[in-house]
């Protein structure tokens, strides 16, 4: 294969894949697309992610519930295993898929009393899945971790030797949080907050929390963002890849881009911003820009592969392992480009707001030879929210997702209808979630043929 010349023009126009979708038959052919956390942080995504409310009065049935919101645990048996949990209990489900995986046990719940801070601790450390753990403990050791929390394991008549394994277990693996220390009391009522900070470190041992490789303070921060990158893979996910392939072929969209839900930043969605871009330096000086800017905000790089219809005039595509071309009935081809959407959650709603005037000031194109911008700054840079901001434009994403892999292409929202419809023609068993985020005017104004 000869040497690609006109790469950086496909690059230059196609916003380096970043991928919207059309219609129009006028539309151009090649568009790419591109924790110790508080008790009000857990409670938040409690409630965004799981739809867990916990109220003032806890009960013991009440954190069961919230448990199994979290691990969504299913039971595969029919007979109760409680005597006083019948089958129309708001906690017979919840209970009989929570013993089933040995984080209940017994033959009576109780699940109407007060919820102890004992009896949270023995759930949640069963459920973050440390109980093995606990019990390689002998004695000397339970007391050693008991001290913390100002317990004499001999003496107390409410901790048989497992119960004493579990709660030593619990400090040392700081489950049970080492700013409750002071205040833990065995018998005492738990409140929500108490609750819910065990519920976000359940989370966190079972892999469900916020999710990210640093902060832009942190460090090494820059050699973590360059490590996840050198370890991405162009992602194949083949029957996604086939259905939107097709659509690219039918122009009914002009790019897509496949993404894996494994490492999704799992982000508050009020403070959060997604930024795509294909250059690794480019996102290592736009941390450091930020870092400058005083913008504090948690950092997760998610890999991406954008697809996009490269024309055979351009010249014969050089491939890599970057970089890969599939040729179509037309003679065009389909390349797959290695990109990636860094994700940022804000400390406040100001910073998250101060991100658009440090774009627009240092990583906005404006002029060809333009300087005092960062490496690598597009025309039209493409950064979004899931939520409403000021300043920003309404567009569409159209979304199917195949285990833990998902499709999707961006749209203005009048055509997300048509596009949807085009996606279930081409395969009616995928679901096409088409749902409203907001994006830079810049890359809005891109989406209406403005490619400067």
């Amino acid at each position: 294969m000869k040497p690609l010349h006109t790469l950086k023009l496909v690059r230059a126009v196609a916003l380096s894949a970043v991928l919207v979708s059309s219609i129009s038959a006028f539309s151009p052919s090649v568009l790419a697309a591109e924790s110790s956390s508080s008790a009000s942080t857990h409670k938040q995504y409690l409630n965004d992610h799981f739809n867990v409310h916990l109220s003032s009065n806890l009960t013991k049935g009440d954190f069961i519930n919230a448990v199994n919101s979290i691990l969504k645990l299913k039971s595969s048996q029919s007979a109760s295993k409680f005597t006083d949990v019948p089958k129309d209990s708001p906690y017979y489900q919840a209970a009989q898929a929570l013993a089933e995986k040995g984080i209940l046990t017994g033959t009576t719940l109780q699940g109407d009393a007060p919820l102890t801070e004992l009896q949270a601790v023995f759930i949640a450390l069963k459920a973050a899945g440390l109980k093995e753990l606990a019990y390689t403990y002998k004695e000397d050791k339970v007391q050693t971790a008991l001290d913390k929390v100002h317990i004499d394991y001999k003496s107390n008549a409410s901790l048989n030797l497992q119960g004493a394994q579990e709660l030593a277990a619990a400090i040392d693996t700081n489950l049970l949080p080492s700013d409750s220390f002071a205040s833990f009391q065995l018998n005492a009522p738990a409140d929500s907050r108490f609750a819910e900070e065990l519920l976000g470190k359940v989370l966190s041992f079972q892999g469900l929390d916020k999710n990210y490789i640093g902060t832009t303070t942190d460090a090494d921060i820059f050699a973590k963002v360059n490590q996840a990158w050198k370890t991405e893979d162009l992602i194949t996910a083949s029957e996604l890849r086939a259905v939107f392939d097709d659509a690219l072929k039918k122009n009914l969209v002009t790019g897509y881009n496949l993404k894996d839900a494994r490492f999704d930043a799992n982000f508050d969605k009020k403070l959060s911003l997604t930024y795509g871009h294909s250059d690794i330096t480019h996102a290592i000086q736009l941390i450091g820009l930020l870092r400058s800017e005083n913008i504090h905000a948690k950092v997760q790089l998610e890999p991406k592969t954008s697809a996009f219809i490269y024309l055979k005039e351009w010249g014969e595509p050089t491939q890599s392992d970057d970089y890969q071309v599939v040729q179509i009935e037309n003679g065009n081809f389909i390349a797959y480009a290695k990109e990636y959407d860094i994700e940022f959650e804000f400390d406040n709603a100001e910073q998250k707001d101060q991100f658009q005037q440090v774009i627009l000031q240092y990583a906005k194109k404006n002029s060809e030879d333009q300087s005092g911008l960062i490496y690598s700054s597009w025309w039209q840079p493409l950064y979004y929210s899931l939520t409403e901001i000021k300043d920003y434009q309404v567009i569409a994403n159209n979304k199917i997702s195949k285990g833990h892999y998902y499709a999707q292409s961006f749209s203005l929202s009048d055509k997300a209808a048509a596009v949807a419809e085009g996606i279930k023609k081409i395969n009616p068993s995928l679901t096409v979630d088409s749902y409203k985020f907001w994006v830079n005017a810049p890359f809005y104004h891109y989406l209406l043929g403005d490619f400067k």
